[in-house]
């Protein structure tokens, strides 16, 4: 994430590094905040109170009328939103930015394939065990309340894990939270999400259509020809991607699905070694007297840029406006639920919001427990040092905050209003207290880095 990044120190020189009232006042505190892993957390937890304020206000018609507005995109005789698909201003949220956020979840997931936790086997193992108790135990605890009807569709909701608000409610806690067992819940998280994109693809796309799949496939394909070419022209990428989308969308798969796949197609490696980039300087030395200014400053940037994989320079350009913006006005568009009318007493005796506000604490804390423990005894396996019981309930506790991903699968898996009213409900009254629980146990079950040092 890129939370975990130390802040470096700015030269003098800058308007940032230097002394002025406002630098010190305005920039230096604005760049500390979007540096801390808590801060997209905090953003999405203002726009939801915000979203429920305005609609349970005097203008909660506006808040309705605004996510519905219609609008059509029409290209010659191409018209999308045909066959079916109802175009609003919330589809353009959840089918369009959301892709977005999932193409950065998709460069996070390689980025930890190829050079992070996840490229060893042993150290993955154990947070992959946690993750699959984490999806299945909330499934069947959900199911157990909804077996049968148009709820029963709704299993998927509570599986899901928010990486933005569980890090970030674990990051509140400082250092008293080791990196071993932050990168354990990052890593849950991550695993969650590859099974979430699963989950989305297989069981929640509907109507779809042979020739927009068969046209995403050849897409796709063209984009890996390319990649395999070493063409890195980024226009390019930026028109076949939404090429993609389109077909996507279209194709009755939903179109988030082409932000993940896109994000595990991205290279993760550098393109050029420390060797190879230091015979292209041998190269420039050798010119001499032929050399001129500009071979130096291009190889320079080359050199500069072919150090960074493309995955990781895309995710650094790309998360704070998945974090900051997207994700925030996905909270708004979604999370807006008009209590009155005796929604809040339907919901306590809905079977839908009891199966996933027990799915989210419940199922998930007994899941990513008795899974974590159950990995633990295995002998490929490797666990966090201070991994205690009660630390271990804490981070099972903070895996329960479902929000995004929870919302987003709510809109997947039900059409009625109601459903999706109580459902949205269960999930935000869950998350909640997932989060209560979870910041609770870790605050006790973990010890601060100075009591650490002290010990040893």
């Amino acid at each position: 994430m890129a939370g975990n990044t130390p802040i470096p120190d700015l030269p003098k020189w800058t308007w940032l590094g230097g002394d002025g009232r406002l630098a010190r006042r305005v920039g230096q505190p604005i760049r500390r905040f979007l540096h801390v892993e808590a801060a997209g957390g905090i953003l999405l937890l203002i726009a939801t109170v915000i979203a429920l304020i305005w609609a349970n206000s005097p203008w909660s018609q506006s808040y309705y009328d605004l996510w519905h507005t219609d609008f059509e995109f029409v290209l010659g005789s191409y018209h999308m939103g045909g066959e079916g698909h109802h175009l609003t201003l919330e589809t353009l949220v959840n089918d369009a930015l959301m892709a977005i956020f999932f193409f950065v979840v998709g460069l996070e997931i390689k980025r930890e394939l190829v050079s992070g936790y996840l490229k060893d086997p042993k150290a993955a193992t154990l947070p992959v065990f946690a993750a699959l108790g984490g999806m299945l135990f909330p499934a069947l605890v959900f199911f157990i309340f909804n077996s049968s009807g148009d709820a029963s569709s709704g299993w998927g909701i509570p599986m899901a894990t928010d990486i933005a608000f569980a890090v970030g409610v674990v990051s509140l806690l400082g250092d008293r939270v080791s990196r071993p067992l932050k990168v354990f819940l990052l890593t849950l998280a991550i695993a969650d999400d590859i099974g979430a994109i699963f989950v989305i693809a297989i069981f929640y796309s509907s109507n779809l259509s042979l020739s927009w799949s068969i046209t995403a496939f050849v897409i796709m394909g063209i984009i890996l020809l390319l990649r395999r070419l070493h063409i890195w022209y980024i226009p390019i990428y930026i028109f076949l991607g939404s090429a993609l989308w389109l077909a996507t969308f279209e194709s009755g798969v939903h179109a988030t699905i082409a932000g993940v796949a896109l994000g595990l197609a991205t290279p993760a490696k550098p393109q050029q070694s420390t060797e190879e980039g230091l015979a292209a300087l041998e190269w420039l030395r050798k010119k001499g007297e032929n050399i001129y200014p500009v071979d130096v400053r291009l190889t320079a940037m080359e050199l500069n840029e072919s150090q960074v994989s493309i995955a990781e320079r895309i995710e650094m350009a790309l998360h704070p406006i998945s974090s900051f913006i997207i994700i925030p006005i996905f909270a708004l568009a979604n999370a807006g639920v008009d209590m009155g009318g005796g929604l809040l007493g339907d919901a306590a005796s809905s079977p839908v919001t009891w199966g996933i506000g027990l799915g989210l604490i419940v199922g998930k804390i007994v899941g990513i427990s008795s899974m974590t423990w159950f990995g633990m005894k295995l002998p490929f396996t490797t666990a966090p040092d201070d991994m205690k019981p009660l630390t271990l309930v804490g981070l099972a506790a903070t895996a329960g905050i479902g929000f995004t991903v929870s919302l987003f699968i709510t809109n997947l898996a039900f059409e009625q209003t109601e459903l999706i009213d109580q459902s949205k409900i269960g999930i935000l009254f869950a998350s909640l207290l997932a989060g209560i629980i979870g910041i609770t146990c870790l605050h006790f079950g973990t010890k601060s880095n100075q009591s650490r040092t002290k010990e040893h």
